[in-house]
């Protein structure tokens, strides 16, 4: 977004840099690079860097008000609550598209939230890579509040395990070998130590739960989270006998399931901010607006963009069976604002928090990043087409 670092950068990029760019990621762990990565990061000026850190801030402030957790109790399904919940969530997401105010300044605006763990291993190799292959400027960094890699990775580990040794600990996923992420999950085990392990290999004894490493049994005393109910559903069939994860087990979790719902589409009708598109659940709507082009649908319980309604008709509206079950949200215009050499791209930028035990509020750490030049963000709207994917944004200091 910073004109005269794109178009340093664009004149010297080359498809022969790129291609060595990825040979190098890949080999990191080679053939578990799963999905595409962008020819180029974002850049981002001081200006638009301090109203998305600011719009970051402010909607922490909600969650930090005292009755947050009441408001969000029914934000958890039946079925799905899981014991021993904590009082907040050691990993916090907030993504914003990046659009343009009525004078054509650029201005983020929020499009999810997440009290879940997303690409925090990767986001710390990957940039750094990119610095190798590709001229960065030395007063950008992904990096927030003063940190490196170095500084990054060890908060990173502190966080995830606490007072345990890395044995004690396991990534959760449903089957962590077959997903997209694979590569995320092996440079966290690189970085930590701690084992990607599939729901379907856990074991229960009592309140304790253990998973078997080359032959021996080990008892986890902390979980960092990657399953999502909503998957855990899809594939239920698949799996096999598992563990009914929402039984009292002795175990703590990095973060707690019951955060995933928390901070999600179902926090924001509970946030005013000129960053916030306005929203509303759908069973508290008392007049449909006049002009349902501007207003997308979307379900509370699903993932990665299932069941959004982007062209909206009275229908779409009226047909609802559960209209608690999804909010309305006024659309967000992502700008093409980002110059490529076969036209401009649009991009995403996902701030991502770490929040250690004693500290009063989350710590913005670093960014991932998207860029698209589909009708929304994401693989399936991007096929064929070339910068575009996932990135990472580098922030003026």
């Amino acid at each position: 977004m910073i004109s005269s670092v794109r178009e340093r950068y664009n004149a010297q990029f080359s498809k022969e840099k790129y291609l060595s760019f990825l040979k190098a990621l890949d080999d990191l762990h080679p053939g578990t690079l799963q999905f595409r990565v962008a020819e180029t990061p974002v850049f981002v000026g001081k200006e638009f860097g301090k109203k998305i850190i600011e719009a970051g801030e402010s909607i922490i402030d909600v969650i930090l008000h005292p009755d947050f957790i009441k408001k969000t109790e029914h934000a958890i399904p039946p079925g799905e609550r899981v014991p021993s919940e904590r009082s907040f969530p050691q990993m916090l997401c907030l993504d914003f598209g990046v659009c343009l105010d009525e004078n054509g300044n650029p201005e983020p605006q929020l499009i999810e939230m997440q009290g879940f763990p997303t690409m925090y291993a990767f986001q710390a190799f990957f940039p750094d890579l990119l610095k190798k292959h590709f001229e960065i400027p030395e007063n950008y960094s992904h990096y927030f509040n003063g940190l490196t890699t170095e500084t990054y990775l060890q908060l990173f580990k502190e966080i995830v395990l606490g007072s345990c040794n890395p044995e004690e600990v396991i990534l959760l996923e449903i089957k962590p070998r077959e997903q997209k992420t694979l590569i995320d999950f092996l440079l966290t085990k690189d970085a930590l130590g701690i084992e990607p392990v599939c729901i379907s290999e856990l074991e229960a004894e009592g309140s304790f739960l253990y998973y078997r490493k080359k032959g021996k049994r080990i008892r986890v005393k902390r979980i960092y989270n990657r399953i999502i109910f909503d998957e855990l559903h899809a594939q239920r069939a698949s799996l096999g006998e598992i563990v009914d994860l929402t039984q009292p087990f002795d175990v703590e979790w990095i973060p707690h399931p019951n955060w995933f719902y928390r901070i999600s589409k179902y926090s924001l009708p509970f946030i005013r901010h000129p960053y916030v598109p306005e929203t509303v659940f759908l069973s508290d709507l008392k007049k449909l607006p006049d002009d349902l082009s501007q207003y997308v649908l979307k379900p509370l319980f699903s993932f990665a963009g299932q069941g959004v309604k982007i062209d909206l008709t009275e229908e779409d509206i009226r047909s609802v069976e559960h209209p608690e079950h999804y909010i309305l949200q006024k659309k967000v215009h992502y700008a093409d604002i980002i110059a490529t050499p076969d036209g401009y791209a649009k991009t995403e930028i996902r701030m991502m928090y770490l929040w250690k035990e004693g500290e009063s509020r989350p710590k913005l750490v670093t960014n991932l990043s998207r860029l698209s030049k589909g009708k929304m963000i994401g693989v399936r709207y991007n096929a064929d087409k070339e910068w575009v994917g996932g990135t990472v944004a580098f922030f003026e200091q």
